[in-house]
């Protein structure tokens, strides 16, 4: 009976058994279905518990804890009174956005996709539109990791702007942000950097006061210059840009291992690229990828390793330092997980 309900609760939320690495389907049922419903309280301490742990521990760990929680979740709504449901909704849209966020850095990226409908639909019945903004933004800033092109990504950033309205908006400038590195990648330099003047300029008086309020951090902003002066070679910006994010604390998370703190890196051997240094920019890559905890290792940062690839001359892609990066960004690419029996 317990394997039976487990899985029907697996069904109910998407997810199949031989999706599930390395949980045990027995673990599931023993958290999942013993669990006693928790206060609304204790559901906001988890969504935060659970960014922290995307944002400290390795993303598969993190997502099977997360797993766990959005089984308790659903049990809980189905039972739930109607005055504690429209919370349980904005509970599940934060959780299912960061899913989804895991999702992606593991390369999952079909059921990345779903997770972020999911987030979107639950966001939207819950008429919050600052939640429903925070997962719009969430969804167009992963996008660009390989998980759709640059020009639907841009698509998203204007779909979540016109939902945000005509006034300044905190949001509408960290879309702004998401825009600037998705012209980047599409070699709109001139555009890249104005949108990126309005992202990082942005001085208006709200700020993000959402179901989730540890999401922003500052060295964001920092982050989106790194990516736009890199990727136009604009080296001076980009040092600077990058000595900023790798000074903030939240660089220093997993051991320097963030995937802001790799990623800056790889920002600057792509500028390194980009003036011309190919030899020199792909060993710097290859370095930084190499030297990288396997546990740590997400489709985040193999992801930026394709954008140096795209950078290099075609006429120097089969050059033997080219070669030697390109083994090591396969290696170091986060492995799926094997499908397990049920």
């Amino acid at each position: 009976m317990k394997r039976r309900a487990a899985l029907q609760l697996l069904t109910a939320l998407g997810i199949s058994a031989g999706t599930l690495g390395a949980v045990p389907l027995r673990q599931l049922v023993d958290l999942a279905l013993t669990a006693e419903p928790r206060r609304l309280d204790d559901w906001h301490l988890a969504c935060v518990d659970h960014l922290h742990a995307l944002r400290t521990r390795p993303a598969a760990q993190a997502r099977e804890d997360l797993l766990v929680d959005l089984l308790a979740l659903n049990r809980q709504l189905r039972t739930a009174p109607a005055v504690d449901r429209t919370e349980l909704r904005r509970v599940e849209a934060a959780l299912a956005m960061l899913h989804a966020h895991l999702l992606s850095r593991l390369g999952d990226h079909g059921a990345a996709l779903r997770w972020w409908r999911t987030a979107r639909t639950a966001a939207d019945a819950s008429t919050d539109l600052d939640l429903r903004l925070m997962v719009r933004c969430e969804e167009a800033g992963v996008g660009l990791y390989g998980q759709r092109d640059a020009g639907t990504v841009l698509a998203l950033t204007h779909t979540a702007q016109r939902i945000a309205g005509d006034g300044p908006s905190f949001w509408k400038a960290d879309l702004a942000g998401t825009r600037a590195k998705a012209l980047t990648m599409l070699g709109q330099h001139d555009e890249a950097n104005r949108a990126l003047t309005s992202f990082v300029g942005y001085g208006g008086p709200d700020a993000p006061t959402s179901i989730l309020p540890t999401l922003w951090v500052d060295d964001q902003a920092y982050f989106a210059q790194s990516w736009v002066h890199a990727g136009a070679g604009n080296e001076a910006a980009a040092d600077t840009a990058r000595d900023l994010v790798l000074s903030h604390p939240a660089a220093r998370r997993q051991g320097g291992a963030s995937p802001y703190a790799v990623n800056v890196q790889l920002h600057e051997a792509l500028c390194t690229i980009v003036k011309g240094g190919t030899d020199r920019g792909v060993r710097q890559a290859t370095t930084v990828l190499d030297t990288l905890p396997a546990d740590y290792r997400t489709h985040l940062t193999t992801e930026t390793g394709h954008m140096i690839l795209q950078a290099i001359p075609h006429a120097q892609r089969q050059r033997p330092a080219v070669r030697d990066f390109r083994n090591v960004l396969t290696a170091t690419a986060p492995k799926p997980a094997l499908p397990q029996g049920t």
